[in-house]
C-alpha cells in the first residue's frame, strides 16, 4: 500500500506584512501539521527500527504527524521554482537567521522575521517539517509525534546512557535525557541499585562509582512556602529524572546507565522529511484531495529542491544521504542539492532503539563514547584501516544529491573534521565530482549573525565572532546554478597533506605564533574505535557503554600563518583582514571544571597589540594593529580587497559587499570588542 500524507492547514495568512519582495511579490505563511500513514512492510520503511512494533490503523498503516510551516510567494507563477528546506536544529528554525540575518523566531510572521529578505527576494519557497520525535512542547518548537514501540503487551526495554556536567554548585536534578526540552525514556525500576552512576574529572580518567544510596530517581519541585517559610522544595519520586540530594559536584563528568522502557520509533523522522518534500515536489493533491499549496494550475511550481542543516542537522543530512532516504518511495530524488554545515565527520544516531535526537556527537570534555562519529566519514570511498571495511557516504548514485559541505576551524579540533577529506590514516582523499568541501578558516562552530559583543565568560580567551553568514548566501546561489545549469561551483578549499596545510598537533604548535597569555589546546579531540556491538548498523547499541578497542583514527588540523590564521580554507573578510588571531578553539578557564580542555564549540579572538611598542613589551610575535593599518581607511581598503577576491571566486555576493565595508569603517565593532 502507498504511503499517505495529509496537510492539515491551521493558518494561511500574509507573511511580512504583505510586503512585495521584488519579482517574487508578496509571500504567505502556511502553518499546520502533516499527517502521515505508512506501510511498515514496504521497502521504503523496512529499515526503520522498531516500526514493526508500532500500532497500526485499520488499513495496517502506522500513523504519525509533524508540525509544518511554509513561506511561499502568494502567486507561485512568480516563484523561482526552488524549494528550500531548513532542517533547523533541535526543532528550532535556523535558516532565516543564517541566510537572512533575521532575529531568531520559531514562528516567523512579521517583516522583521524576513531579515534582509534574501531568500524571499530570490523567490525561494521555504519550508519546515518536524523530524525529531523526542522534542517536548515549548518555545514554538517543531514537534514530531511518533509512536512508542511495544511488543504486543510486553514493554521493550534496553540500557540507556546519559552524561551530566554542571559548571556551578547547587544543581540537584536533571531529566534522564540530560535536556529540559527532550523526552526522557522512563526507568524500568526506581531501585538505584539496578542502575549505575559514575563520575570522573576527564574522559580518560577512571570512573568512580557513586553509591546508589546517595542518589534517586526523582525530581525537585519548588515554590513559595506558607507562614513566612520563603521558598520551599519538594522531592517527588519519578521514573524520568535523577536527583542528587547533595547536588551534582562541579568539575565532574557524571554518567548514568539505567534500564529504560518504551522506545520511540525515532527513525520515522527520516520518513517525515522524505515524504513531505516529495509531496511538495511531485503531488498535485494529498490523500484527502486537498491541493498542493505549491501547485500553480495543473503543475507543481517546483523544479529543484535543496536543504540546509547545521551541526546536529548537518550530521542528519549526511546520515539521510548515506541511508538512502534521498530517494522517495517511487525512486525519485528528494533533494537535488544539500548544504551540510559544521557536521564535522559525524553522522546521526536517530534510527536506533532508544535514540536521543538532541545528543551532541562528542567533544573533548563533553559527550563521550557516542556512536555518531563512526565510519564512513567521507563522501568518497575509502577503507577503514582499523576494521577493513570499505564504504562511502555517497553510495546511491541514482539519487545522491550534489553536496556542499562547509566547516569551521572548530570542526577540525572538536568534531573530527579532517576525516571528511582524508582516509582513516590521515591521508588526502580525492573529493568526488558531485561534492565540494570548504573550510571557513579560523571561524567557530556557531557564528551568530546578530551584533552581539564578544565576552570572555567562562572561557580563557575572548569569543571568536568572525562573521560567516554572508558565505551561506553565495553557496546557495552556486548550488542552484550547479544543479540547474551544470555551472561548476567554486572548487573545494581545504587544507591538505599534499600542500602542507593539514598537519598533526605538533606541527600545528610549531606554526602557531607567540601570543602573550594564549593557552593552547593539546590537540584535536581523539576518536577511538568504539565497539557498540555487532548490531550497531541495524539500530541497536548492545554495548552500553561501548568498549574501547585500542585502535584510534588519525586526525589532523589546519596549519596557521604567522598571525595564527588557518591556511587552506576560505577567509571571510574579517579573517582575511584580521584585527587579531581568530581560532576555532577556546580553552575552559580556571573558573570552570576541566580547565585546559577545549570548551564545547567555541573559538577564540586574540587581539593584536595596538602599537609596535606594546607588541615588543609584551613579547607578541604578531605585527600590531598600527603597523598593519595606520588608518581606518587602510583597513577598509584591505577589507574591500578581501571582498573583491571572494566575489570573484563566487563565494560572496556583490549585494553583501556594501554592508561589510560599512562595518569595517567601525573596525567591525561590536564583534571585535573584548569585554571582561
Amino acid at each position: 500500500m502507498n504511503n499517505q500524507i495529509r496537510l492539515l492547514i491551521d493558518q494561511r495568512e500574509p507573511f511580512a506584512d504583505g510586503i512585495e519582495f521584488g519579482e517574487a511579490g508578496a509571500y504567505e505563511r502556511i502553518k499546520g501539521r502533516a499527517a502521515f500513514a505508512v506501510d511498515p512492510t514496504a521497502p521504503g520503511q523496512r529499515k526503520i527500527v522498531d516500526l514493526e512494533f508500532a500500532p497500526r490503523n485499520s488499513e495496517g498503516l502506522v500513523e504519525f504527524a509533524a508540525d509544518i510551516l511554509i513561506l511561499k510567494p502568494v502567486n507561485m507563477q512568480r516563484a523561482n521554482r526552488r524549494l528550500f528546506y531548513d532542517y533547523g536544529n533541535r526543532a528550532n528554525i535556523r535558516a532565516l537567521q543564517f541566510f537572512c540575518d533575521a532575529p531568531f523566531s520559531n514562528d516567523p510572521s512579521t517583516l522583521e522575521h524576513a531579515g534582509n529578505g534574501f531568500l524571499f527576494r530570490h523567490g525561494f519557497t521555504v519550508a519546515w517539517c518536524a523530524w525529531q520525535g523526542d522534542v517536548l512542547p515549548g518555545g514554538n518548537r517543531f514537534l514530531l509525534d511518533v509512536p512508542t514501540a511495544r511488543d504486543g503487551e510486553q514493554r521493550i526495554t534496553g540500557r540507556v546512557r546519559t552524561e551530566f556536567i554542571v559548571e556551578q554548585a547547587g544543581i540537584l536534578s536533571f531529566p534522564l535525557s540530560g535536556f529540559a526540552s527532550t523526552h526522557s525514556y522512563p526507568a524500568a525500576s526506581l531501585d538505584t541499585s539496578r542502575a549505575s552512576v559514575t563520575r570522573r574529572r576527564f574522559a580518560q580518567d577512571a570512573r568512580e562509582l557513586v553509591a546508589p544510596e546517595t542518589w534517586q530517581f526523582a525530581r525537585v519541585q519548588s515554590g513559595p512556602g506558607m507562614d513566612g517559610q520563603g521558598q520551599e522544595r519538594g522531592v517527588v519520586a519519578c521514573n524520568d529524572s535523577i536527583y542528587m540530594p547533595d547536588g551534582f559536584a562541579p568539575g565532574y563528568i557524571y554518567e548514568l546507565i539505567y534500564e529504560a522502557y518504551d522506545p520511540k520509533v525515532m527513525g520515522l523522522g527520516f520518513v517525515a522529511v522524505r515524504d513531505f518534500i516529495s509531496h511538495l515536489r511531485y503531488d498535485l493533491a494529498d490523500a484527502n484531495g486537498q491541493a498542493n499549496p505549491l501547485a500553480a494550475g495543473n503543475e507543481v511550481a517546483i523544479d529543484k529542491a535543496y536543504c540546509w542543516g547545521r551541526s546536529q542537522t548537518g550530521r542528519l543530512i549526511r546520515e539521510t544521504v548515506y541511508q538512502g532516504f534521498n530517494a522517495d518511495t517511487s525512486g525519485r530524488k528528494v533533494f537535488d542539492g544539500v548544504l551540510a554545515h559544521v557536521a564535522g565527520g559525524g553522522r546521526m544516531v536517530l534510527n536506533h532503539r532508544f535514540a536521543c535526537g538532541t545528543d551532541a556527537a562528542g567533544q573533548q570534555l563533553e559527550a563521550h563514547d557516542k556512536a555518531a562519529d563512526r565510519f564512513p566519514f567521507a563522501y568518497a570511498s575509502t577503507t577503514d584501516h582499523l576494521t577493513g571495511q570499505t564504504d562511502a557516504l555517497l553510495r546511491h548514485p541514482e539519487t545522491d544529491p550534489l553536496v556542499m559541505h562547509s566547516q569551521t576551524g572548530t570542526e577540525y579540533w572538536q568534531r573530527r573534521g579532517s576525516l571528511v577529506h582524508t582516509d582513516t590514516q590521515g591521508n588526502d582523499l580525492a573529493i568526488p565530482d558531485g561534492v565540494r568541501v570548504y573550510l571557513w578558516s579560523s571561524t567557530q562552530h556557531f557564528a551568530d549573525p546578530a551584533r552581539t559583543p564578544a565576552r570572555v565568560g567562562g572561557l580563557t580567551h575572548a569569543l571568536n565572532r568572525a562573521q560567516t553568514s554572508v558565505l551561506f548566501r553565495a553557496l546557495l546561489i552556486a548550488l542552484d546554478e550547479w544543479a540547474t545549469d551544470g555551472v561548476e561551483p567554486p572548487p573545494s578549499q581545504i587544507p591538505t597533506r599534499a600542500d602542507g596545510t593539514l598537519v598533526d598537533a605538533a606541527e600545528w604548535r610549531a606554526s602557531f605564533p607567540d601570543i602573550p597569555g594564549a593557552y593552547l589546546p593539546s590537540g584535536p579531540t581523539a576518536l577511538p574505535l568504539f565497539d557498540h556491538g555487532a548490531r550497531l548498523e541495524q539500530g541497536f547499541l548492545d554495548n552500553v557503554p561501548p568498549a574501547h578497542t585500542g585502535g584510534e583514527y588519525v586526525l589532523a588540523v589546519p596549519v596557521t600563518d604567522a598571525d595564527g590564521i588557518d591556511l587552506g580554507g576560505v577567509k571571510t573578510p574579517m579573517v582575511a583582514a584580521p584585527l587579531g588571531t581568530f581560532t576555532g578553539w577556546n580553552i575552559r578557564s580556571r573558573r570552570l571544571s576541566g580547565h585546559g580542555a577545549m570548551f564545547w564549540f567555541n573559538g577564540s579572538f586574540l587581539p593584536f597589540a595596538n602599537t609596535a611598542t606594546e607588541r615588543a613589551v609584551s613579547g607578541d610575535s604578531r605585527a600590531s594593529r598600527a603597523e598593519r593599518y595606520a588608518t581606518n581607511e587602510i583597513y577598509v581598503e584591505a577589507v574591500s580587497n578581501a571582498c573583491s577576491e571572494l566575489v570573484n571566486s563566487r563565494l560572496l555576493l556583490e549585494e553583501d559587499v556594501p554592508g561589510i565595508v560599512a562595518d569595517a569603517r567601525n573596525w567591525f565593532a561590536p564583534w571585535t570588542v573584548v569585554e571582561p
